[in-house]
């Protein structure tokens, strides 16, 4: 994953001005430099009204007594959304839109935590000495990990 950033940070200025050219050439350079603050000025417009809704669940979680996880990457993904909107060029602006769908962002949550779930899975199932585990994942790799909450009390 590491080995990827440096690529984004060379592949998408390209691709931003690729577009801007293609579209300068098309509507006129100062029609496209107006576009692209028009869609930065909707784009952090639609930004603060999803980051004030997300700060809003948060709070009404933690006032539950619940820990707001989908709040908080809600938040580190609208914080990576301001970013892409702010950058000129059509390219991060459409990506900045997508991510302010927020079924967009759920999936993503659901893919990223399906992943993790899997490699700490595959690392823990592997750990040397770790025999019940090696026995369930060989046995049946499809047998679902599953977290069990509940209270506790300590008593010495």
């Amino acid at each position: 994953m590491l080995r990827i950033w440096p690529l984004l940070f060379f592949v998408i200025p390209l691709i931003e001005i690729y577009f801007l050219v293609q579209v300068g050439e098309e509507i006129g350079a100062g029609m496209t430099v107006l576009l692209v603050i028009i869609t930065a000025a909707i784009g952090v417009s639609l930004l603060k009204q999803q980051g004030l809704r997300t700060l809003m669940k948060a709070n009404q979680a933690m006032q539950a007594g619940q820990m707001p996880a989908q709040e908080m990457f809600d938040g580190f993904l609208l914080a990576v959304v301001g970013v892409l909107l702010v950058t000129p060029g059509f390219f991060t602006d459409a990506m900045g839109f997508l991510l302010l769908i927020p079924a967009v962002r759920k999936i993503l949550l659901q893919t990223l935590l399906k992943n993790i779930v899997m490699q700490a899975g595959a690392f823990h199932s592997s750990a040397p000495g770790n025999k019940a585990n090696q026995q369930t994942s060989d046995a049946d790799p499809a047998v679902a990990r599953r977290t069990i909450e509940g209270d506790y009390k300590r008593e010495d």
